[in-house]
């Protein structure tokens, strides 16, 4: 597929909406719509064989959601993505992790962005005070044994696509 043109629809502190005109392999055009933002960093914390999740509002859904540990950098600050996992693991859960590995990267979205999502395993987590955004303010975390954590995949509970592949590779990895 070739971008013939594109144009900037919408944009915000987070992210922007363009719409490129584009010509496919067999010479036809069209549109495609690309949700534009940065990267962002995925954390699972594990300890004593289970995980902490977060709990929060999506309002795209309309329901609370059940998750790992995710954000981006707010605007004006950078870093590598290790110095990104580590930011939103304690902003979000308060945690310091002794041993940050990544695990690999995805793309939860690829057919209406190029985002992705960089994906770590926090150990030997030392708990501290979350700096949760006002946005986070209604977020809470909990432990749940692997097994609950299973259960919760297996039955629909968690639907945050990212979370469930990010346990993907961790147990690929593992």
């Amino acid at each position: 597929m070739k971008r013939l043109s594109s144009r900037l629809v919408y944009e915000n502190p987070w992210l922007s909406l363009r719409e490129d005109r584009v010509e496919r392999a067999d010479g036809s055009s069209g549109i495609y719509s690309v949700v534009d933002a940065e990267d962002f960093a995925l954390v699972i914390p594990f300890e004593n064989d289970g995980f902490h999740l977060v709990e929060q509002y999506r309002y795209p859904v309309g329901a609370r959601s059940w998750e790992f540990p995710s954000g981006s950098f707010p605007a004006g600050v950078t870093g590598t993505t290790t110095e990104l996992a580590a930011a939103e693991l304690g902003e979000e859960t308060g945690f310091t992790a002794g041993r940050l590995t990544r695990i690999g990267y995805l793309n939860p979205s690829n057919a209406m962005s190029g985002v992705g999502c960089h994906v770590f395993l926090a150990r030997e987590l030392t708990p501290g005070e979350a700096r949760r955004e006002v946005t986070e303010q209604d977020m809470r975390q909990e432990w749940f044994p692997r097994g609950e954590v299973e259960r919760m995949l297996r039955e629909g509970v968690i639907t945050d696509g990212p979370s469930i592949a990010a346990y993907l590779l961790l147990r690929l990895v593992s």
